[in-house]
């Protein structure tokens, strides 16, 4: 078979597979490509010498069998045959469910997880979204120091194990999400500098120099990050991809790599016949990230809408630390504001960035489900000192709250996984790093982190204890006990709602209409013929919905459908979904 590898700086390049030493032949028509061939087939070792230097594994490796510094394998991906047809599903009406595949079980692996993907089809959600895949060292870990952006970490099961996951899970009718990490490399195993200028100092991010996306060299550096993309939806047949931090993909270029990659998603789209997308993460509220390029906008499908999350947390808990501060002032105000806007911060101050930050999102033109809301992520659960969830110092019906938020609001859901049934399990910051400074590094910084914000070292995990890992692991039979029994029926309840009635998944955000009370702390919003009414009071609450009779469709505590007077009297702690004629 052929092999080749992209190494500009290179004077020589050897081909070292299965015990045998060929010499590379540069590629006459494209500058920098090295090729030659050898005798190998699926599961054949192999990686590349630069002059004569070290064996390293091959950047567009499919496969690392022993870890990212071990030799690359072949895959060959059209051995695997595929079970179930599958037609795809698209963005809108969607509900996602963020998946961790190393804590979603005790076993931490792609089979053992598909092995659970009954659980979110009674759920009702319609796409799993799973965290990222790539090698990392060791065993355990989030998955965003990830290397050899094309491979499946060993441990979870590899690439045939992701198939077989996205095979099951296309067989019970779930789509599958991928989140990708194209903004920076894992601090270990990351060899692709020897081969290229992937990175430059042109630019600098959180995680040091820059994905080189508009220096010299960046023209093979973006066809990598796309044919990795690619890779995924096309031969694991993913349906579409989480972009991590895209605001830390410094590109200069008149064509941005983000507006080449939708453009390139889109057309694998129209090649396969199935629906295909992108969502990003992006703390930039710019609405030009999933604005489509017809409109001058770089055409991303979607984005996380942590201005949501914010304000619905601070809403919550009363928080108003860091980011929290400026939702905190007017927490229902905030909420309010996101519901019906989709951005908190639209160009107003933001005194965590000590500017004025975003832009107005038009919400006449811009569809509701490009934006995803949610109450919990692996972020805001995972970077908090502790990992504690939600369900940790709520009650069981604000809890229950969160849930209707989320679930009626005209945002796509997202769920983190647990969060259905009120886990009690934290999910912890953990890391298995097998460079011992590297390890203690992360453990002293991370310590040093919540120092700064009072928390006593001895209360903050030691990320690199396996004990770490383990208490981050679902509980799964919470299921079967109380509260978290509930808890799941009233998910499963909200998520048929949202299933059965047209209005909940209407794309039209200007329709959604919200009225509020600050002091009795009741917030009610309309969205068609639906009417969603949340007490996060302990004491009862009279909201008015008018003279309209109304009927009601879900109820955390028993609740009567308003009378004559159309005034709705909710419980402390509690919330409705009710349907008016």
């Amino acid at each position: 078979m052929q092999f080749e590898v992209w190494a500009p700086q290179a004077g020589r390049v050897t081909l070292h597979c299965e015990g045998a030493t060929h010499a590379l032949e540069r590629d006459p028509e494209r500058s920098g490509w090295w090729w030659g061939e050898a005798e190998a087939g699926d599961g054949t070792r192999y990686g590349f010498a630069l002059d004569d230097g070290p064996v390293l594994p091959d950047p567009r490796s499919r496969r690392q069998p022993d870890g990212p510094d071990g030799l690359s394998a072949v895959v060959e991906h059209e051995r695997y045959a595929w079970r179930a047809p599958w037609a795809g599903r698209p963005l809108p009406g969607a509900v996602l469910y963020e998946l961790h595949v190393g804590t979603y079980t005790p076993e931490g692996t792609l089979d053992a997880a598909a092995a659970r993907l009954g659980h979110l089809v009674e759920l009702g959600v319609t796409h799993v979204e799973l965290m990222p895949l790539c090698p990392f060292p060791g065993r355990h870990g989030w998955g965003y120091e990830g290397v050899s952006l094309w491979a499946v970490h060993e441990p979870y099961g590899g690439p045939e194990a992701l198939k077989r996951f996205v095979d099951r899970a296309h067989e019970v009718g779930l789509g599958v999400v991928l989140d990708v990490v194209h903004n920076h490399l894992g601090p270990s195993g990351n060899y692709l500098p020897a081969f290229g200028p992937y990175f430059t100092d042109t630019h600098h991010t959180p995680w040091g120099s820059a994905v080189n996306l508009d220096a010299p060299g960046s023209d093979e550096v973006r066809a990598y990050l796309l044919g990795s993309a690619l890779s995924w939806l096309r031969d694991y047949r993913i349906d579409g991809l989480r972009l991590d931090a895209v605001h830390a993909l410094v590109d200069t270029r008149a064509c941005h790599f983000l507006e080449e990659l939708s453009t390139a998603v889109d057309a694998l789209a129209a090649e396969l016949e199935r629906p295909l997308f992108l969502i990003a993460e992006s703390d930039l509220n710019d609405p030009r990230f999933i604005t489509p390029r017809a409109q001058g906008g770089l055409g991303l499908h979607a984005q996380w809408n942590d201005d949501f999350h914010h304000a619905l947390h601070t809403a919550l808990t009363g928080e108003s630390q860091g980011y929290y501060a400026d939702f905190a002032r007017a927490p229902l105000a905030s909420l309010a504001k996101t519901l019906t806007g989709g951005y908190f911060h639209d160009g107003t101050w933001s005194s965590f960035r000590g500017r004025s930050h975003g832009r107005p999102l038009d919400r006449t033109r811009a569809a509701a489900h490009r934006l995803l809301g949610y109450s919990q992520t692996h972020d805001q659960v995972g970077n908090r000192a502790q990992g504690d969830r939600l369900a940790a110092s709520l009650s069981p019906g604000l809890v229950a709250c969160a849930a209707a938020l989320v679930l009626t609001a005209p945002f796509t859901p997202m769920l983190f996984m647990g969060e259905e049934w009120a886990a009690s399990t934290p999910w912890q910051f953990f890391t298995d790093h097998t460079d011992p400074e590297l390890a203690e590094a992360v453990r002293r910084g991370r310590r040093r982190e919540f120092a700064e914000h009072g928390w006593a070292e001895k209360d903050v995990p030691d990320p690199q204890d396996p004990a770490t890992r383990d208490r981050s692991c679902l509980d799964w039979s919470e299921l079967e006990r109380e509260p978290h029994a509930r808890v799941l029926a009233w998910y499963r309840r909200l998520l048929a709602l949202r299933h059965e009635q047209p209005d909940l998944t209407d794309p039209d955000l200007a329709d959604t209409k919200v009225a509020y009370d600050a002091d009795q702390r009741w917030l009610a919003f309309r969205r068609g013929d639906v009417r969603v009414a949340v007490n996060l009071a302990k004491s009862p609450a009279a909201i008015p919905l008018g003279p309209r009779e109304a009927r009601v469709l879900a109820a955390w505590e028993p609740v009567d459908a308003p009378g004559a007077d159309g005034v709705l009297h909710v419980p402390g702690e509690s919330c409705v979904v009710l349907l008016q004629a």
